[in-house]
């Protein structure tokens, strides 16, 4: 007797448990989504692929803006961490980054335990095969025409999962294949298979797909490093938490260690080149400019007589050590021989070699603004399939991607971050309007107000919004205000005390009085929380340049507000240069402000396309 392969319903699917895959189901979740999150491998949920660290220049920012939105990182380094240090303290306040080494599988086990014990989310151990879609000609969100739904996703078993909404965020696995020199294993992961019929389903639905590449570092025993001859590099003598919900860190810290590359070794690798698959022709695709191989170092930065390397411990119970800076595809006994020539290592001892790997991508021009993709309703993308790199960006494109897709059951309009409100906006902005080449990494100077974009603020900017989004509960919602109202009372004590100088805000404004020396003339003011004086301090000392920032925002958003019909023939723009016309066409911007922003468009394109819309679309009107 045939039986009917079983069913299951849901709101909200999400393919791959990886950084964006957990965020997503746990942000879609607190919205009162009904969610599974699918997985090939248990074990492996929240797992540190590469290196076992969150943050950094940037990468720290968006952390906290993550952690801001309620999302779990935060709190999960906070719990896991073994050293944390906070980056560019000589720099100013815009330039600080937060980073931690993790004990990486306590961090792993942490992310799982958050998953597993939030309401409303279904953990499943399943190999996603194809995904369901159907026609429709129904409109969706902004009233924007799409061709097909999505609908669910089939399993290996076979099973199906059913829901209106389903996000893809299936990292390096999507038809994935590892180099070690000439050596090649299918699979997206160290031990780990690759995933096919994900690939084959998108390339039906008329997705563009290309290849990207990235790497990973050697990993070697930290009882065979001769730490002796190399540097110690501590965390901070106090050391700052992630998440706003964490009052201070009592954690015993690990140190790290630096170490140096030499002639040697890079004679080592230029007469083997022709073994590594980036110069053998192996590999064609692109890999990440700005973290490099050891390959490409040696190459492209001939001049140098030395690299620098980090050797970072992966947790309090292994031995293993991550050498950050050697991420390498050369052959094993390359690898082996090299660290035999770098003080410290002679004698290390490799326990898993450094490979490269191969998988395929969606590029992002064929998302919405809030992670939607533009032919298919109810299917969003995060992650490294939209060609980026880190688990900051992806733990950041996960979060938005899964309360999209909640607020798609409520029918309600999406959730887009601007430019100015985070460093998640500028992501995700310039994945969906300049589109990558190489896999994309978060820079603070991809994001031109981040004065205002400081990690110390990400909850003043964001917790607010994430509240009423659903996203945060009342409890952190009420610590934000009650900071709030602290910031306040303090700055405007600080505006009404006068000396002969003036008032104390005004003093305080000066590049060389600090908080500190503020105290010694007013002592009441030692009373004052640390995080509560920092931000009352920055408030005041940059008051003046964020103003000149706020009236470029308002510029850019009276352009947000020239809605682009979804509909608009940009062939039918008689005047409008070829270049701009097939520009715009690949990534059909929602309004004038985005269209600015697509490389390549010029003022005189945006004057034509706005006289194009207040002449024809406005008549209609």
């Amino acid at each position: 007797m045939s039986r009917t392969a079983p069913a299951y319903d849901y709101d909200v699917l999400v393919v791959g448990a990886g950084h964006a895959g957990t965020e997503a189901a746990l942000a879609a979740a607190r919205m009162g989504a009904r969610v599974a999150l699918l997985t090939t491998n248990l074990d492996t949920v929240g797992q540190m692929s590469c290196n076992p660290a969150i943050g950094g220049v940037a990468k720290g920012q968006i952390a906290r803006e993550v952690d801001a939105l309620g999302g779990a990182m935060g709190m999960a380094i906070d719990r896991t961490g073994i050293q944390f240090r906070l980056l560019n303290r000589r720099k100013g306040p815009a330039m600080h980054s937060p980073r931690a080494q993790a004990d990486k599988k306590a961090y792993q086990q942490e992310i799982k335990r958050i998953v597993e014990e939030q309401p409303g989310l279904a953990l499943r151990q399943e190999t996603v095969e194809d995904l369901l879609v159907e026609d429709s000609p129904s409109l969706i969100n902004d009233s924007r025409p799409v061709t097909k739904r999505i609908v669910g996703v089939q399993v290996r078993g076979p099973a199906t999962y059913r829901a209106p909404a389903v996000i893809l965020t299936t990292g390096t696995f999507l038809q994935a294949i590892m180099h070690t020199g000439e050596a090649t294993t299918a699979g997206g992961r160290a031990g780990e298979g690759t995933t096919a019929g994900i690939s084959g389903a998108l390339a039906r639905l008329n997705f563009e797909l290309a290849r990207f590449k990235t790497g990973t570092p050697p990993r070697i025993n930290g009882r065979t490093i001769d730490f002796e001859r190399c540097e110690i590099q501590p965390g901070d003598d106090q050391p700052r938490a992630f998440s706003y919900m964490t009052d201070r860190l009592a954690v015993e810290q690990l140190p790290c260690w630096i170490t140096y590359t030499n002639e040697s070794v890079h004679q080592l690798i230029r007469e083997n080149l022709e073994r590594a698959p980036m110069y053998s022709g192996q590999i064609n695709s692109s890999g990440p400019r700005y973290c490099p191989s050891i390959e490409d170092k040696v190459v492209r930065f001939a001049d140098k007589s030395q690299h620098q390397l980090f050797l970072e411990p992966e947790g309090r119970q292994t031995q293993e050590y991550y050498v950050n800076g050697v991420s390498t595809s050369l052959p094993r006994d390359v690898q082996d021989e090299m660290f035999r020539r770098i003080v410290g290592l002679e004698n290390a001892e490799v326990m898993r070699y450094g490979y490269a790997v191969e998988y395929d991508y969606c590029p992002p021009h064929q998302l919405q603004p809030w992670l939607e993709t533009k032919t298919v309703g109810g299917l969003f993308f995060a992650g490294q399939i939209n060609g980026t790199t880190g688990y900051e960006e992806a733990a950041a494109q996960g979060l938005v991607a899964g309360a999209n897709a909640a607020i798609l059951q409520r029918g309600k309009s999406p959730w887009v971050l601007a430019r100015d409100e985070a460093y998640i906006g500028v992501l995700i902005d310039d994945l969906v309007t300049k589109g990558v080449d190489e896999p994309y990494r978060m820079f603070t100077s991809r994001a031109e107000y981040r004065l205002r974009l400081r990690q110390d603020n990400a909850d003043r900017r964001l917790t607010r919004m994430a509240s009423e989004l659903g996203l945060v509960d009342e409890t952190r919602l009420r610590r934000l205000e009650i900071k709030e109202g602290e910031i306040d009372r303090v700055t405007n004590g600080l505006q009404t005390v006068h000396t002969v100088e003036g008032s104390l805000a005004h003093r305080l404004k000066r590049p060389e009085v600090t908080w500190e020396s503020l105290v010694q003339t007013c002592p009441e003011l030692s009373g004052v929380s640390p995080d509560v004086a920092e931000q009352v301090e920055f408030d005041i000392k940059y008051e003046g340049y964020i103003a000149r920032q706020d009236a470029e925002v308002d510029r850019q958003k009276r352009m947000s507000t020239k809605k682009i019909p979804a509909a608009i023939d940009y062939s039918a723009l008689s005047h409008l240069r070829a270049e701009a016309k097939e520009k715009l066409t690949r990534v059909r911007p929602i309004n004038l402000a985005q269209a600015a922003r697509v490389s390549g468009i010029t003022p005189a394109d945006i004057a034509l396309l706005t006289a194009y819309l207040e002449g024809r679309y406005g008549r209609s009107r």
